[in-house]
Order: structure tokens, then sequence, then C-alpha cells
């Protein structure tokens, strides 16, 4: 390729020059200047941690762009920190340009200018570029030569995304979040600017700001009018966050706005999309399919697989935030589309065969967060399908592969936060859910005659289990699967306390797994796992011997181990349905209070009812546990909700039973026991 051409592709994604008007204007000497020493620094260095003289971030907006602009210097006195800096990469979007004002080094207290010692690479961005994802990002691959241990590296640059018609809705709004820095970092001087030059007002909102003392301030609601400009600023800075208990402080800012607005914004976009062409005309032969199918509910299990296996998910980052659907026709005949054009070929299938429909904005990684953000279209990261059937609602991912069932039978998505592209539109709030169906339900036998164990599971997983379990079985070597139930038995029959270290094979000798049926329809999947154990007993210190079947899989760390204080916590276990079966030909105690214990929870989140059936060679427990999901648990009501969980945890997870050894004496000591229990 010849050079001059090479250089002109670079130029789109990189430039090097001198600050828009708008941003910061800082001269060599004002730079020195910034960057002195002080007690603040001098304590930061004294700890070994590196040190940000400064940091100036300004956010400026208009009809036709959006830009960011930094300019900050850091010490480099840390050899993690020299490696970072000395080979960096930043991922620009389509129409979007990296422009490099300033790259020094103050050395010794010298100012060296480092752009000739810096080299630029664009590269692809292989970010998420495969399993249906595209990626038109570029990435602007930095490498500067000879930066040295103790440097402070002042680097000066922006980004600027310019929009083109396809960004209507980037135009038409502006949308940004400032997160609160890095805890890392010490700073002598910290700011922030949001400079509005749209027509249109801006709203801010201040959250997750807190007191002296700690505690959490209501959010603070501001407005930017055209040319007006908000800023942050601190000195002797250290973000005092708690990052693993509290939220950081944000402000989110976006035009001015409200839900039905934007519903009624959004929703001819739509409209004219669904109305383009007709499903007859452009997809005569899925239709004929359709046709030949008798059943409303197998007609719309068909429509939904078609899409979600048929039509090639493509996924575009820029594209989501602000591109208009791709026509259904297109998408039938391309058999490829982004989750937009999927759900809308989705939907036009389903006005075909007579099913109430919609198309839904949804954001599942900022979910918990859409509350407390102002209104905006460009909340939204993905679009799905809502649909009405049979007076139940449900909610369906058209880019998902590999599902199956009548619509009932489905997995469920987990989410809170919805906008239906509708006229008139609240933000809407998904309600609780109770599943129909256990996702998990499994009998276990385990029977021991003289010095052998044999051991069955039989286990039946419905909805989103089924469809895991499914790709699992499909993409994992048999070897691995055993191991891995081979492993969660090691635990749940306490061996991991009387024979570690022993090599699992060795235990659960010609243990064996198969798939017992895959209904599809039903989207039920069983399997049975076989395995035979010589020494099947658990043995104490003091050679009694125990049978013990203990799920750990039943006690839900994660709610006793909660201790977020700004984040409530997100309900979402399945339904689960156990029989466990532990028999010998030895007496037992069925005295025992672990044998017979049981527990019967009812609260507002979930119910967990544990029953016995002990006989004198054995017994079984019967375990049902059905969660009232997709919901955040209360504060009020946490401790208790993690109280109960405890009590689970508290030997309400399965079956154990002690062995009573023949000959007087254990006897006498067993009814020793007894007596003094």
């Amino acid at each position: 390729m010849d050079t001059n051409m090479e250089n002109l592709i670079e130029l789109e994604h990189y430039k090097i020059q001198k600050p828009e008007h708008w941003a910061s204007n800082i001269n060599d000497n004002q730079l020195i200047e910034h960057i002195k020493e002080s007690d603040f620094s001098n304590k930061q260095t004294d700890e070994g941690r590196d040190y940000c003289f400064f940091l100036d971030k300004i956010y400026y907006t208009n009809d036709n762009e959006s830009s960011e602009y930094a300019c900050l210097a850091y010490t480099l006195n840390e050899p993690a920190n020299l490696e970072r800096a000395s080979v960096t990469d930043i991922v620009v979007e389509e129409n979007e340009t990296y422009i490099i004002h300033r790259i020094s080094v103050l050395r010794e207290g010298v100012l060296i200018d480092k752009i000739s010692d810096t080299k630029i690479k664009v590269l692809d961005s292989e970010n998420q570029s495969s399993g249906g994802i595209l990626n038109s990002n570029k990435k602007i691959n930095i490498t500067i030569k000879d930066l040295r241990l103790y440097d402070v590296l002042i680097m000066e640059d922006s980004r600027v995304k310019i929009f083109t018609e396809r960004d209507f809705l980037r135009k038409e709004f502006s949308k940004y979040v400032w997160i609160s820095p890095d805890t890392y970092w010490a700073y002598g001087n910290y700011k922030f600017t949001f400079i509005n030059d749209r027509e249109k007002t801006i709203v801010y909102k201040k959250t997750f700001f807190r007191d002296e003392n700690g505690n959490v301030l209501e959010p603070e609601i501001n407005y930017l009018k055209k040319g007006e400009r908000f800023a942050v600023e601190k000195e002797n800075y250290i973000n005092t966050v708690d990052i693993n208990r509290e939220l950081s402080p944000f402000i989110d800012f976006a035009t001015h706005s409200n839900w039905v607005d934007l519903s009624n914004y959004i929703y001819p976009i739509y409209e004219e999309i669904y109305n383009k062409a007709s499903l007859v005309d452009f997809a005569p032969n899925l239709v004929e399919k359709l046709d030949a199918i008798t059943t409303k509910d197998e007609q719309l299990q068909f429509a939904i697989d078609y899409v979600q296996n048929h039509v090639y998910y493509v996924y575009n980052a820029d594209e989501m935030n602000g591109h208009k659907p791709q026509e259904p026709a297109i998408t039938y005949q391309n058999k490829q589309g982004d989750c937009k054009a999927k759900s809308v070929l989705l939907k036009v299938i389903l006005d075909y065969i007579d099913v109430d429909s919609s198309i839904v904005l949804v954001n599942f990684n900022t979910d918990y967060y859409i509350k407390y953000y102002s209104p905006s279209l460009l909340t939204f990261n993905h679009v799905i399908v809502k649909i009405n059937y049979k007076d139940e609602t449900y909610f369906i991912d058209a880019t998902i592969r590999d599902e199956f069932g009548l619509i009932e039978n489905r997995g469920f998505i987990f989410f809170r936060h919805y906008l239906e592209i509708k006229p008139n539109q609240e933000l809407q709030v998904r309600k609780p859910y109770k599943f129909p169906y256990y996702c998990i339900n499994e009998k276990v036998e385990f029977n021991a005659k003289n010095t052998t164990g044999e051991l069955k599971l039989t286990t039946t997983y419905k909805g989103n289990r089924a469809n895991s379990m499914r790709r699992y079985f499909k993409n994992t070597n048999k070897r691995e699967v055993i191991d891995s139930w081979n492993n969660f038995l090691f635990y749940t029959l306490n061996y991991n306390n009387d024979r570690n270290g022993t090599d699992i094979r060795n235990i659960f000798t010609d243990a064996a797994i198969e798939i017992i049926s895959d209904d599809k329809k039903l989207n039920e999947f069983t399997i049975q796992y076989n395995a035979t154990i010589e020494n099947p007993y658990f043995i104490d210190d003091q050679k009694n011997r125990f049978m013990m079947y203990f799920d750990r899989n039943m006690v839900k760390e994660n709610a006793r181990d909660f201790m977020h204080k700004d984040f409530p916590f997100w309900h979402n276990f399945d339904n689960e349905k156990y029989e466990i079966n532990v028999y010998t030909d030895q007496k037992i105690d069925t005295q025992e209070k672990y044998t017979i214990q049981e527990c019967t929870i009812n609260n507002p989140y979930f119910d967990y009812v544990s029953r016995k059936k002990i006989t004198k060679n054995g017994g079984t427990a019967y375990i049902d546990f059905k969660p009232l999901v997709n919901l955040e648990i209360p504060e009020k009501d946490f401790e208790e909700f993690r109280s109960a969980h405890h009590t689970i945890a508290d030997s309400n997870t399965g079956l154990g039973i002690d062995i009573i050894e023949e000959g007087l004496m254990n006897t006498l000591k067993f009814n020793f026991k007894k007596i003094f229990k």
C-alpha cells in the first residue's frame, strides 16, 4: 500500500493537533507550575502510591458532536504504571476520532516533548468480535519510547464523535454519566466540567453523594441551558468510597424530557418499519410453514425458534444507540440482524399469527440504575419482545440461541425496568415472578450394603436450567462432566472430611452419566448419574460411621454473605425440589437430632419445606424451595431473609444417618449418648 494512502486511512481515526476553543488552554510554563511537590504528594509517594498532580476532564456536547477532553500529569514511580503508560490502547467507535494534543514528560525539572518518540498504530478492535458480534470499533495503539521510572507523564488528548444522519438519537438527545474517580489515585487537583452547547436543556442529577458521616444524600437535580457549564473541582483529593460496600457517587446528564414524550418520539419510527411490507410478500416460504402448523402454541414456538436460530445475530455497539431498525424484509432475506432487527422481524411474524406483542427497550447491565437516571432513550442498550399470550406476559430475547420449549416452558429473563414502544408510555417495572415449574427436580438414591454403596441421581432440569444443561452436555467432554459430578458428591457425602487428598475417580468407581430424555416442547432435560462406592460411610475420628447427603447448592451463600450498603439484594433463585433416599443394611439411630430435624420457612420472599420419613435402616428427605423472584429485597426485610437462609444451611439441605455399631459396648455407648442428649 502506498504510504500516503495509509496515512489518509489512519487520519480518520486519530490526529495530532491543538485542543478546541472550549477546552483548556495551558502552556508549558503553566504545566510546570502545576506539577509541584507538596506535603500531600510526598505522603502518597512515601506510602508507595502513584500520584496524579492534576486531572482536567471536560465533556462537551452540541447538536452535531460530542467530545471528551482530558489533560493530566501523573507519576511513573511504580514499574507496573511505567509499563502501562509505555503502551496503551484507545478504542474509538465509528465516526469517532482520537486527537492527541500533547505527550510530554517532566524529567528532573525539564519538560521533554515525547510526540516524536511516539509510535501510533490503528488496529481492528477484536473485543467482542466472535459469536455473532461485529465491531466496527478501531483500536489506537500508542507506544511511547524511553519512559523512565520517576518521570512525570503529561497526556493531553480528546476524542470527538461526529453524528451522522444515522445517529439520529444522539443528534436529538444527549446522555453522559460521570462516575467519581478511581479510588487508587490521589489527586493534587481534580476537575470535571460538562459543557452544554445544545439547543435543548440538559438535566443533571447527582446521586449517591454522601455527607461527612457517610450517609447518602437525597439526589439533587439541576438544569443546564445552552452555553452553560457544570464543574466538580477538588484539591488534595482521594476518593474514599468503599467500593466493596458502597456505590460510587455519579452524575447523570441527559437532555431534559419525560418518558411519555420519549415513547411518542420512538414509536412512529418503529411503526413505519413494521408497515413497510407484509410477511406474505417477503417471506412466502415461512408463511407456508406457519400455515401448516395446526395449533397456536406450536406456531408461536416455531416463530420464536425461527428468529432465534435461523437469523444470525450481528451486534454493533455503535448501531444500538441511534440507528433505525432494519426492515424485516431485509433481515429475512439476509438472515442476519442486530437485536432491533431480529425483534422487529419476530413481531411482524407474531402479528401474522395473531399473537399480541410489542417491542421493549431494556438495559440488563444498568437495570438497577435506571430508576436513578433521568428519562432518556440512550439509557437502553438492548431490544427484546414482550408477548401477551393466554393471560400471561412473557419476554423473549430474539438474540438468544439454543433455547427451547412452548412459551410457558422457555427460560425466564431477569430484569426490572423497560420502556414499551407504544404511544404515551411510562417506564414500567416488571412484577415479581413465581416459576410455574421446578427448574431442578432431583431424586437421589444412596443405598449401602455390606461395604459397598450404590448411588443414583435422576435430575430433571427445566427452563433456563434445561437450556444451559443441554449446552453444557453438548459442549463438554464426557469425562469432564463425570468429574464435575464426582467432585460435587465428594463434598455432598462429606468425604472431604475423612478421605481428603484421595483421587476422586478412585472413590466413585465406574461413575457414569447419561441423558435419559430431552423434551423440546416441555423444555425438560433429564439426566441420570450412577456410581459404586467402596466404603460408602463417612467415618469420624472416634470410628463412628455415618451416611450423609447434604447438597451445598441449596445453601445460597451470596444471600448469607451479602454486605452491600447501597445495593439491595437481587433475588433470582430457582424453584427446586429434591427427594433424598439414604438407606443401609445396618441399624441406625432413629432419634438422632439432625436425622429427624425438619423445617418450614414461609416468608414474603420464599417458602422452604423440609420433611423426613425415617425407618430403622434409613430415611427419605423431601425438600421443596419456592422463591418469589425478579425483585430487590428491601433493606428492612433483609436480615430476616438472611436469617432464614442460615436456617436452611443448618442441616436442612439433606439427610444424615448415624450407624449403631453391633456389640455390647457400642449399645451401652449409644444408650448413654441418648440419656445425656
